[in-house]
């Protein structure tokens, strides 16, 4: 019976139902052996020769792989039809073999399938072939590239940046787009222009709208009205003049419907449709996958098997009818440029079974699901067509000239089922409008109802707006100002990834939750937005380490692995070539001193650091001792700006901090004659009592709690944060109240004269510590003894009451928790098996789950000996004792254990 390895037990609990009893199909979970975070896993000297090691985690799967091969002498490797998948199955057997669990007579293959459904395992059964070689190679030039560059660069950011975690051949290319689109709107200077537009009637008294094109025989620019005046002019020009209809041109269009889905594109089309992040689409897409809905979702291809073509126009004729089925079907040519990733494009197994026939109570996977069905469908589907009119409109001197423009919607075809979204919708002139009927010669005069309601919301927007409207108000004149380039998000910024050809499909997830989870970038109403920490490393690397953040050099070295991957080149010789110069880069940057690598920073980043500013006084100048110059410093929480007098002024203020008027200031001086200032510091604004001296080193602080702003700032108040801790009074068992802000927000803190260490009760409103009575800290106080590790949140809802235990006795619930439903017994909560409403859940099912789910590490195993002891035979009324005692028995080794005795 052979053995069959996949990745994922939810693939393998699909896959063991199509092959049946006669396999052992098993899970790798993931990849089984990586490169030691140390130095020398990767031997440039000796070849690049790699030393590989098994994962803690992996090692228990690699044995139960191992055993079952014992009994079985025939191992499959079925892992994904990827680069990524065939360097698994290459570790797997590698790693086997090391262990002796493969003997020579063991027949080794490897299948691959695109789809996890019945026919496309049974065929992949039956066309076998080994591990492919140019594969790995490319697998292992990627990660010995990644790990030279993150073992060898990430030290170097480490000493020279503190504060800095990591540097990636593909992440750092990443994050320096988001610096520099940063840089880029930073740098923006808006430009203003105007455009003018008018109502117009025909003679049968319908309205439309048109825009102004010309002026003064001559054909308008963007930028020709450049202000008020000169619109108002215009405004005039068109006012003065009776305008007729020089032209009316019909034109029909078609549209087609975009490409099925590969990878990126998917990607972009979750997060533009339904906001989610490359990550949690990809974490969708994979259990889609191994529930056998949808093909393999790492791919650069795009084109559909001839098979699913003719389902998906079979299912377009059942669905929409004949004449939304074009004659023949659509082809789509593949935009990769290499075979390893240029799988069939992302589809659904079964082009019959829209969203509302999946198993599954995943929002996420039912909304992609439908993202996916109806993008293949709408890709075999009929062009939309439609007929696009352009009105032209002018004077009889031809001084003025005036367009309409409107489309009409004869056959909306693929458009019934689906509609790529854009990015970032482009403003201009709405060409989607319908026109009245329009004939050529015909007078066009002003239209009889006004634009004063268009002029009013003008007017009444933003604080650049403004607009001129003529005296009839049917002539209106709008300003605009241009717009600095948007901040990507995770599509755009995808999507630019794939324009340079920087990483790969596999690669975005992953890329762009590594530069959030390091801190360099975070995500704000879906746009992406570089930290302190982040546009220092950018700017640190793009200025000692240029070629290797270079877009360029990134994608030229992708395309040396793609052909590493084809067979074509040698990844050996591709690994020499790039440690060559790397190394010697490493080792010239290496001699550096800090103080030289933040001079080179603050040049740099000159422009953001210290703007101009409006008193026309040295940028550079320290707002708070008026004598010291400003540098970059930096700190293990990233950079900052400080005083060149240190320690003897302290200021410092955030990358980009305003030091304005509201900004770092003298508030005053307290009744000691000690100054008192409001300063910007790494973690927010405080205020401080003096300056720090030999003998004082640590003056009073205060942070501004939270509502507090820095332009609000008095003396008074700043006296009042001084003075915290504040006295409430005395408890009436003893012992003093006091209140402050900490960490966590606003507190109340008291010890009883019994108790060992003092109670701490947190306040929702920053101004109860200035102002909460006795009465209710008492009160406050005496509730969290009460329930001392309560944080608030509301018990869980019961769903449903099963009964009591069989076994053990002890109520069995389904309770409503913050991830779902889940079943709940004594101190055990496990969760609903996969697909399982609360409603269907029945008794066996529920103590099966908490069995195994007591037997799993952690909390659990107190539960597992009291369970198990308690099935002993004893006296009724005995059980629970002896269960308590068993359970108390079990903590002493543990707390033995933990404390190494």
């Amino acid at each position: 019976m052979p053995v069959v390895v996949v990745e994922s037990p939810a693939k393998a609990k699909t896959i063991n139902k199509y092959l049946g009893d006669g396999y052992t199909v098993l899970a790798s979970y993931g990849h089984v052996r990586d490169l030691p975070a140390k130095d020398g896993s990767v031997d440039t000297e000796n070849g690049f020769d790699m030393t590989w090691e098994v994962g803690p985690d992996s090692r228990k799967h690699v044995k139960a792989i191992a055993d079952a091969l014992k009994d079985d002498n025939a191992l499959i490797l079925a892992t994904d039809p990827d680069r990524e998948g065939e360097a698994i199955s290459w570790h797997l057997e590698e790693t086997l073999r090391k262990r002796k669990a493969i003997n020579k007579d063991t027949p080794v293959s490897r299948v691959v399938f695109n789809a996890i459904t019945k026919s496309a395992v049974t065929e992949a059964m039956k066309n076998p072939r080994q591990v492919d070689a140019p594969l790995v190679e490319a697998y292992l030039a990627r990660r010995a590239l990644d790990y030279l560059v993150g073992f060898n660069l990430s030290p170097v950011l480490w000493r020279k940046l503190p504060g800095a975690r990591s540097a990636g051949r593909v992440q750092s290319v990443c994050l320096r787009l988001i610096v520099e689109r940063e840089m880029e709107i930073e740098a923006f200077t808006a430009r203003e222009y105007w455009s003018v537009k008018a109502l117009l009637t025909t003679p049968r008294g319908q309205d439309y709208e048109a825009r102004l094109v010309s002026l003064a025989g001559k054909k308008l620019d963007k930028f020709d009205l450049e202000n008020a005046t000169q619109a108002e002019m215009a405004v005039q020009a068109i006012t003065s003049r009776a305008l007729t209809v020089t032209s009316v041109e019909a034109k029909p269009a078609s549209r087609n419907p975009s490409a099925p889905f590969m990878t990126s594109t998917l990607q972009q089309e979750a997060s533009r449709k339904f906001g989610m992040g490359a990550k949690q689409c990809m974490s969708a897409a994979q259990r889609l996958y191994e529930a056998g809905y949808i093909t393999y979702m790492r791919t650069d291809g795009i084109d559909m098997a001839p098979e699913a073509v003719m389902a998906a126009r079979d299912a377009i004729k059942d669905r929409f009818g004949p004449e939304y089925l074009p004659k023949s079907p659509r082809m789509y040519k593949n935009k990769a440029k290499n075979a390893q990733e240029a799988h069939e494009c992302i589809r659904p197994t079964d082009m019959t079974r829209d969203a509302g026939h999946i198993k599954t109570s995943d929002a996420d996977q039912r909304k992609l699901y439908d993202l996916i069905w109806k993008r293949t469908l709408a890709c075999q589907m009929e062009a939309a067509r439609m007929e696009r009119t352009t009105v032209e409109i002018g004077s009889n001197d031809g001084q003025v000239g005036l367009r309409a423009t409107g489309q009409v919607m004869l056959f909306e075809g693929f458009l019934k089922v689906y509609e790529e979204g854009r990015d970032d919708v482009p403003t201009g002139d709405d060409d989607d409008g319908r026109l009245p009927q329009i004939m050529q010669g015909e007078p066009a005069a002003f239209g009889k109802s006004s634009l004063r309601s268009e002029f009013a919301r003008a007017s009444d927007g933003a604080e650049t707006t403004a607009a001129v409207l003529s005296p009839n108000e049917s002539i209106l004149g709008l300003q605009h100002f241009t717009q600095a380039p948007p901040r990507y998000t995770e599509a755009t910024l995808v999507k630019k990834m794939e324009e340079l050809g920087i990483g790969r499909p596999s690669t975005y997830a992953s890329v762009l939750t590594t530069i959030q989870d390091r801190e360099y970038v975070r995500k704000e109403q879906n746009r992406l937005f570089p930290e302190d920490k982040g546009r220092i490393v950018t700017i640190f690397l793009i200025n000692f380490f240029r070629k290797y953040v270079g877009y360029e050099f990134t994608a030229n070295l992708e395309e040396d692995l793609d052909r590493v991957s084809a067979g074509e080149a040698d990844y050996k010789e591709i690994l020499a070539r790039f440690w060559r110069d790397f190394s010697a880069a490493i080792a010239e940057t290496s001699e550096l001193r800090i103080t030289e690598v933040l001079d080179v920073l603050d040049a740099a980043l000159s422009p953001t650091l210290y703007p101009p500013r409006e008193d026309g006084s040295d940028p550079r100048q320290c707002p708070l001792c008026g004598t010291g110059q400003l540098h970059l410093k930096t700190s293990r929480s990233g950079g900052f700006v400080g005083c060149g007098n240190y320690p003897e002024c302290r200021y410092t203020r955030p990358i980009g901090g305003d030091a304005g008027e509201n900004g770092d200031r003298i508030l005053g001086q307290d009744e000691a004659g000690n100054e008192i200032s409001l300063r910007s510091g790494r973690f927010g604004p405080y205020v401080q009592r003096g300056e720090a001296t030999e003998e004082n080193k640590k003056p009073d602080r205060a942070s501004l709690p939270k509502g507090w702003t820095a332009e609000a700032m008095t003396l008074e108040k700043a006296l009042t944060l001084l003075s915290l801790p504040r006295d409430v009074g005395q408890h009436p068992e003893g012992g003093l109240i006091s209140a402050n802000f900490g960490r966590f927000g606003p507190y109340l803190m008291h010890q009883l004269p019994d108790e060992a260490k003092p109670v701490y009760a947190n306040l929702k409103d920053p101004n109860d510590v200035f102002e909460i009575g006795m009465n209710r800290a008492v009160e406050l106080l005496a509730a969290k003894r009460a329930n001392p590790g309560g944080r608030g949140r509301a018990a869980a809802k019961a769903l449903r009451d099963l009964g009591e235990h069989p076994e053990n006795g002890g109520p069995i619930q389904i309770l409503e928790g913050r991830y779902g439903p889940y079943i709940k017994w004594d101190k055990v909560n496990a969760t609903l098996p996969k697909g399982t409403e609360p409603d269907d859940v029945t008794m066996e099912m529920a103590v099966a789950a908490i069995a195994a789910k007591a037997t799993k590490p952690g909390k659990a195993r107190k539960t597992a000996a009291k369970a198990t002891t308690a099935k002993k035979p004893a006296a009724k009324k005995a059980a629970p004792k002896k269960a308590t005692t068993t359970k108390a028995a079990a903590k002493a080794p543990a707390k033995r254990a933990a404390a190494g005795k």
